[in-house]
């Protein structure tokens, strides 16, 4: 009797103990993008993620590499499916039964890959897409979980589908009059009813960085958790940064339609470090760390104090995305291109961010203006930078960027290597007009932001980075490329 007794009270102290323990464990999300010209190799990225606590990772399309990479990690992984096949998922059940067969079920029982969720759609609300992907967002959730459920995925993988914050808006400005925006709230109500009966969250990106750049007028201390602005008061609750109060518009208006208690996850949130003035290593040091301070002490809202999971954007920074939305698009990582450190980051219980280890980069060589070149051909110097910028990331020489300080022969310096690195210092890829030429001597500027960099050596890591396998990743990436970075060096050399 005196052995049972011992024996139930040690069995429940462990599992206080366990419980305890499993409260205060913390790790942290993050967005893998892989819109890189030069990708750091995924099994790197993947023990780069580990070895800095993410233990949660969103993919923004079922990327094989990454997916393979994620196999057995101990890394939740939540796949996303991009826009352009929403209309193709809408029209045939069929189509979502062969997309999660060959994207979640293959890669869950051959690779041991932690699939959680399936992110039907990005954004797919967006003001700018016009209404584009409104009529196919919902019934292709619904199909992806019929495929789910067919495949027994239906406890195991949960639908969401990741949404811009300007899904929502409040009359009064203040969270308390939040509601969804009248255009799409037959639609948002469809979803989020239908989510609900199935298991599934709500994902929503916000982005207090956007506010800052978009509006001249906005108060920049109330971009930060710890700034200084003036409060905003909303009866009797008291908001000190614009990520609360954005986020507390929503709680409202799912409130308002009955839905209250629906479990929402924050899918992007973070701050870039270069393209325009805002964006700076201070500034986006400053916000992560608060962040971050904030995912530790599991700290939410004043209308709901049980934080939400919040999934960092991104984790590297990606030289071949579109810059639609601006030159910082290029530069959200919290770590660069090839995995090094950007700012140091307090992770909690005294642990800092750490390195990618094992990197292996191309020579240390750069590409430059020649000291001779004649930078009065207009003809000779404006068709060699738009060569270079068309074809490489020249973002950091907008205004306000890392390097827009440069003069006239470090802007054209600048692009010439960048052109040079991506085209894996190939000998003729430093053919400018006459106008360069091959250093050994590092040419970025002393104690300064703005860095020539040398990419990564793709020849060195795994086969199949430059396999035939991957050409159709790549000739995409490159397009994405072309297309963004045409309009920027129109703009770079006509303004």
């Amino acid at each position: 009797m005196g052995f049972q007794h011992f024996s139930t009270c040690f069995l429940l102290a462990l599992c206080i103990l366990s419980q305890g323990l499993a409260k205060g464990a913390h790790g942290f999300a993050c967005n893998w993008g892989t819109r890189l010209t030069h990708p750091l190799p995924p099994q790197i990225t993947v023990k780069l993620m580990r070895d800095n606590g993410f233990r949660q990772v969103k993919l923004f399309e079922a990327d094989p590499d990454a997916l393979k990479a994620l196999g057995n990690s101990g890394i939740q992984v939540m796949v996303g499916i991009p826009n352009d096949l929403l209309a193709n998922l809408a029209a045939s059940v069929d189509a979502a039964i062969a997309w999660v067969n060959q994207n979640v079920s293959s890669y869950i029982s051959k690779n041991g890959v932690d699939i959680r969720y399936v992110a039907v759609g990005n954004e797919a609300f967006l003001k700018t897409y016009n209404g584009r992907f409104v009529n196919s967002t919902f019934p292709a959730i619904q199909n992806i979980q019929a495929a789910l459920i067919k495949a027994g995925l239906g406890r195991q993988v949960k639908v969401t589908t990741p949404l811009n914050a300007d899904v929502y808006q409040s009359d009064s400005g203040l969270p308390s009059g939040g509601n969804f925006r009248p255009d799409i709230h037959g639609q948002m109500m469809s979803i989020i009813k239908f989510l609900s009966q199935n298991g599934g969250p709500l994902t929503f990106n916000i982005y207090p960085f956007l506010s800052l750049d978009a509006d001249p007028h906005f108060p920049k201390e109330f971009a930060f958790f710890d700034g200084s602005a003036a409060p905003v008061v909303d009866g009797s609750i008291t908001y000190t940064n614009v990520f609360d109060a954005n986020y507390d518009t929503l709680i409202t208006a799912l409130e308002k339609n009955g839905f209250g208690q629906m479990p929402v996850i924050i899918g992007e949130v973070g701050w870039p470090t270069d393209g325009t003035a805002n964006a700076n290593i201070k500034n986006a040091q400053r916000f992560n760390q608060g962040l971050i301070d904030r995912i530790v002490k599991r700290q939410g809202s004043p209308k709901r104090p049980t934080p939400p999971d919040i999934y960092l954007f991104g984790f590297l920074d990606e030289d071949a995305k579109s810059i639609e939305p601006g030159p910082f698009e290029r530069h959200w990582g919290v770590f660069n291109f090839d995995g090094s450190i950007k700012y140091p980051l307090n992770l909690g219980g005294g642990k800092q961010l750490v390195a990618a280890r094992g990197v292996r980069y191309l020579p240390k060589q750069w590409c430059v203006m020649s000291t001779q070149a004649n930078v009065q051909d207009p003809t000779a110097f404006g068709d060699s930078m738009s060569k270079a910028c068309t074809y490489a990331d020249c973002t950091p020489l907008s205004p306000g960027g890392s390097c827009s300080g440069l003069d006239i022969r470090g802007n054209a310096s600048y692009a010439f290597n960048m052109y040079f690195q991506t085209m894996n210092q190939r000998k003729e890829a430093c053919n400018f007009n006459g106008l360069s030429v091959i250093t050994n001597i590092n040419p970025s500027p002393p104690q300064s932001a703005c860095q020539f960099k040398i990419m990564i050596d793709l020849g060195k890591h795994e086969k199949k980075s430059t396999s035939p396998s991957d050409a159709p990743k790549i000739q995409l990436n490159l397009m994405v490329m072309l297309l963004s970075s045409f309009i920027f060096v129109m703009l770079l050399l006509y303004v």
